[in-house]
């Protein structure tokens, strides 16, 4: 599917099983060009707080809640839980987590090539709780479902690519310290709510970011942007959806579900 993808990029293109061929040229133009890195400490500015955010914890991936938001015409974002060192993560070797299923779906990988400096710092740096940097793409094209499937029409969201910090890799490392973990995150969650704001994000996607294979402790992810949602990000946005895999039952979801209701 990563090859189809990619030439679905590389063409501009697709074919819908009516064989409709349906444009993304332009879209995925504007998306790579307006990508941009992000770096904690730049001046971000923020949404006034004038909004009556609705938070919910959904049972569907990333891409379902993008399919869902994108008709209500709101700016949508989501927040891709991403690699740190290589693009679209595993997603040219048919890895299956939330980054690749997003790399798959949509024109975000020839986005995250235009920053390749962003990976070449994370791969050459010291600690897997990696830089507070991020990558923004606007308006990326999603023109598959989760199945793989065409949409019958491209929807439009845009993607913040950012790292949680690698807390199985320093437990490997015999390096993992859980206040130094947790105040990283902590401070991560932040960096990217404010990009959030500060690019005008109305229905914002969020989920178990670093809770997989990153190994954090998925309470505490939640409780990182429950905080902020209750602190200086209350009511800054219209909606925000922690779109959760696994369902009820699930240490994830149940996190998430425990935190927010």
């Amino acid at each position: 599917m990563a090859k189809a993808t990619l030439e679905v990029c590389e063409r501009g293109d697709y074919v819908k099983p009516n064989g409709e061929c349906v444009s993304i040229a332009a879209a995925l133009e504007a998306a790579r060009a307006g990508t941009e890195p992000h770096e904690l400490g730049t001046a971000l500015r923020p949404l006034p707080a004038t909004k009556q955010t609705a938070i919910s914890v959904t049972h569907e991936s990333t891409i379902e809640a993008i399919v869902r938001l994108a008709p209500t015409g709101a700016h949508v974002a989501c927040l891709n839980f991403a690699s740190a060192k290589n693009p679209g993560g595993g997603f040219l070797g048919g890895a299956q987590a939330q980054e690749e299923s997003l790399a798959r779906s949509s024109g975000l990988y020839p986005c995250l090539l235009t920053q390749r400096g962003h990976y070449e710092r994370n791969r050459d740096g010291s600690t897997p709780i990696y830089f507070d940097t991020a990558i923004w793409s606007p308006h990326v094209p999603f023109f598959r479902d989760d199945d793989g499937s065409w949409l019958v029409a491209p929807v439009l969201a845009s993607v913040i690519t950012c790292a949680a910090p690698n807390a199985s890799a320093l437990r490997q490392q015999q390096r993992f310290d859980a206040a130094v973990v947790e105040a990283a995150l902590r401070k991560r969650a932040a960096f990217v709510l404010a990009i959030a704001a500060h690019r005008g994000v109305e229905r914002l996607i969020l989920g178990a970011w670093g809770a997989g294979v990153f190994g954090n402790d998925p309470a505490m992810v939640a409780d990182a942007f429950g905080k902020l949602l209750e602190g200086d990000y209350k009511n800054v946005f219209v909606e925000v959806v922690f779109a959760v895999m696994g369902g009820p039952g699930g240490n994830n979801f149940d996190a998430f579900a425990t935190r927010f209701t």
